[in-house]
């Protein structure tokens, strides 16, 4: 039975990076798309090629998530896989609707409600949760600041240049960026469940202490690309054409803020939402054309869909912890 359960909770992360990559991966190329930069199918390979590199850039994130979030010796496979449990069900369900859902906020909200069940409040641990809060101070300011701001320095420069030069340079800038934005994404959201996976393996006794094994990212890197493979073209559309019209220095300026907050938030091991990060990108490159530039109708639909992520994950996490302790 305890190799069972092994064999499910490894099934189930790899489930839930395939359904990262499926979900969450499309935003790094959401605005390359939009604005034609690149066509969908060359742009999935970038993002696939950037996110499969992006999981071995350090393993800052995997420790953070591995033993910061929850204490290692309070919990059991039974609370990881109810964690993953409302992962894979609730990003499913958002990308049928092509809702870009945060797995991020989706697996930490699934740990904490699988640990209260598990182990109660004791199970939690406060220098992770800081860090939690951090990367979302760094997802939603420095995402929305930076792609704003970044706009206007890009038009100061650009300001005698005419418009086909503009359009030629910045897609190929583009390009650059997109490649930058999938490599963050794999740094920060396929770290996650790399971390989630050591973790599995030290409570199953195949380790005895927590250390990443380079076949473990090899591994959960090439299924966080292969689900990008399979496109997450509604969450592509919704995010770069129906959020935002982007014009090609706009889209530029949110992949570069984007780009540069989750990197800058990977090297401290902060674990945060790409999903909100670009997110919030475009909404600020796209506010330098008027508040009316952006439909704050999809916005409303992303923002609500954030909200809802932590306690519908965390009571999925806690119930289903509950009912799995009763069968294991």
């Amino acid at each position: 039975m305890p190799l069972l359960l092994f064999a499910f909770i490894v099934f189930l992360i790899l489930a839930a990076e395939f359904v990262n990559g499926w979900t969450d991966a499309p935003n790094a190329i959401a605005t390359v798309v939009a604005t034609k930069a690149l066509k969908p199918r060359t742009a999935v390979v970038l993002a696939v090629t950037g996110n499969i590199l992006g999981a071995f850039y350090g393993q800052a994130v995997a420790q953070t998530i591995g033993t910061e979030i929850v204490r290692p010796d309070a919990i059991n496979l039974v609370t990881l896989g109810a964690a993953l449990i409302g992962i894979v069900v609730w990003a499913t369900a958002a990308s049928w609707f092509g809702i870009p859902t945060s797995e991020s906020h989706a697996l930490l909200a699934g740990l904490a409600g699988a640990g209260l069940a598990t182990a109660g409040p004791a199970a939690l641990l406060l220098s992770g949760w800081k860090k939690i809060f951090l990367g979302l101070v760094i997802s939603v300011l420095f995402g929305a600041i930076g792609g704003f701001s970044l706009v206007w320095v890009l038009k100061f420069f650009s300001a005698d240049w005419s418009p086909r030069k503009t359009n030629r340079i910045f897609n190929t800038l583009q390009i650059v960026a997109a490649a930058g934005m999938a490599f963050s994404h794999g740094s920060n959201d396929g770290q996650k469940f790399i971390g989630l996976f050591t973790l599995t393996l030290v409570l199953s006794g195949f380790l005895p202490v927590f250390q990443v094994q380079p076949w473990v990212v090899l591994l959960c890197s090439v299924v966080m690309g292969a689900g990008t493979s399979v496109g997450g073209w509604r969450i592509i559309e919704k995010v770069g054409s129906k959020m935002v019209k982007l014009e090609p220095d706009q889209g530029l300026a949110a992949q570069t803020a984007a780009a540069a907050s989750i990197l800058f938030a990977s090297s401290l091991g902060v674990p945060l939402s790409t999903t909100h990060t670009i997110t919030t990108a475009i909404m600020g490159a796209g506010t330098t054309r008027g508040l009316s530039a952006v439909n704050w109708g999809v916005a409303k639909e992303l923002v609500l869909a954030w909200v809802f992520t932590f306690p519908v994950c965390g009571l999925i996490g806690y119930l289903t912890a509950w009912i799995l302790t009763g069968l294991f």
